[in-house]
């Protein structure tokens, strides 16, 4: 008798998050006693603003936070989330339009697995996110790919997009700002894709959670509200994690169409049902605030972003175009590879990872992870002195190359 599989194919099939991996892997030699600096997670090193937390802790002792509440979120929160959304974005959307998930990871998954039937196809912008093409595997779709580099600071062209479409096209995955590269698409360039996707029928998925994270003459632009028309084909995905230092409270959200929402509301039902009630009532507390703890957290990150900036590109073979949004670098490397370093020859920027960590004691996460090889993302929500410490050891290491 031949002997099934243990694991499906479905699940087997499924990478393991690489910036995460990264991230254990740099605890895990801290823990051994090494001075490593992780560059990995995308995560602020701020703690979450007392406000918040008081806020939280008041919900604990509230009994009927004890007991399940609605699958698709708090109502009064669903309240507070269509306020903000009007408010930072001027998109309108009404209660009954908005998911409330655990996390933006849950929210872009449900999203994709509410529209997508199998074989349909979502075009995905690279470098990209490297949950994006995972959870639209899973939910049985096919990324396609088109490919940005840094000679368009990693903006794609409608020409790239329409290049990409093919008869089973039916989602456009649009991102900015970016993770991992920083991209801000200007607001003539939002109108344009959006107007593009609108005249050929397509959806938009579209993740604006690092929204507020903007720098510079940059300015953040919703697609929905760029082009009004496409609001009826639209997903927007977002969260409290980046904006208010909360990745560990675990709450996201979905806008978009009632029937999408309340159809990925049914999955979440049988999914999770609620999101942790007192996670929720943090979040409440979070987007019905004001926006100056978001402020100076910005300017660190500000200030951070032109350091890392001009540290990476002293670096000979380095290029690194200075991100306009979100808290990441994302150098090419491509000119370091294949040179003598310590007795090694990385040949590409996984091995160069591999080197920067064993030699330097500094964790960043290859572009492999991320659909373009050849570069390295970097973190920059980390201490000004970590920051400067970290790339000051890859700078020395990678001036050794020969």
């Amino acid at each position: 008798m031949t002997e099934r599989p243990r694991i499906s194919a479905r699940i087997g099939g499924i990478s393991e998050s690489a910036t995460l991996a990264v991230d254990a892997k740099a605890k895990a030699m801290k823990a051994a006693g090494r001075p490593v600096i992780g560059f990995g997670a995308g995560e602020p090193d701020f703690p979450t603003p007392d406000y918040i937390v008081e806020a939280a802790a008041k919900a604990c002792h509230e009994p009927r936070f004890h007991r399940y509440t609605p699958a698709g979120g708090l109502p009064e929160l669903k309240e507070a989330i269509a306020a903000k959304t009007l408010r930072d974005s001027g998109y309108r959307v009404e209660p009954g339009q908005i998911l409330v998930t655990n996390g933006g990871k849950q929210a872009v998954y449900e999203a994709f697995a509410t529209l997508l039937d199998p074989g349909d196809e979502v075009i995905v912008i690279a470098p990209y996110w490297t949950t994006y093409p995972e959870s639209i595997k899973l939910a049985g779709g096919v990324p396609s790919y088109v490919v940005t580099d840094e000679s368009t600071g990693y903006l794609a062209a409608v020409e790239q997009l329409e290049a990409a479409r093919t008869a089973r096209t039916k989602i456009l995955l649009f991102v900015s700002p970016s993770n991992p590269t920083g991209a801000v698409y200007p607001p003539e360039q939002v109108r344009e894709i959006g107007q593009w996707a609108q005249d050929n029928g397509l959806w938009v998925l579209t993740d604006e959670i690092y929204e507020h994270l903007v720098y510079g003459d940059a300015r953040f632009s919703s697609i929905p509200v760029e082009v009004p028309e496409l609001a009826e084909r639209t997903v927007v995905v977002n969260g409290v994690a980046k904006t208010y230092a909360m990745t560990g409270w675990r709450v996201g959200w979905i806008a978009g169409p009632q029937d999408v929402v309340k159809a990925a509301g049914n999955l979440q039902s049988h999914a999770t049902s609620n999101v942790a009630n007192v996670s929720q009532a943090a979040a409440l507390a979070a987007v019905s605030g004001d926006l100056s703890a978001v402020a100076e957290m910005r300017a660190a990150f500000d200030r951070r972003r032109q350091t890392i900036v001009r540290m990476l590109n002293e670096i000979p073979g380095v290029i690194c175009p200075e991100p306009q949004g979100a808290f990441y670098a994302y150098p090419s490397v491509k000119n370091v590879l294949g040179r003598e370093i310590r007795g090694q020859r990385p040949q590409t920027s996984a091995e160069l990872a591999e080197v920067i960590l064993e030699q330097a004691e500094v964790a960043v996460v290859p572009g492999e992870a991320f659909g373009t090889p050849g570069y390295l993302r970097m973190s920059y929500a980390l201490g000004d002195s970590n920051l400067a410490e970290g790339v000051g050891r890859i700078q020395k290491l990678l001036n050794e190359a020969q």
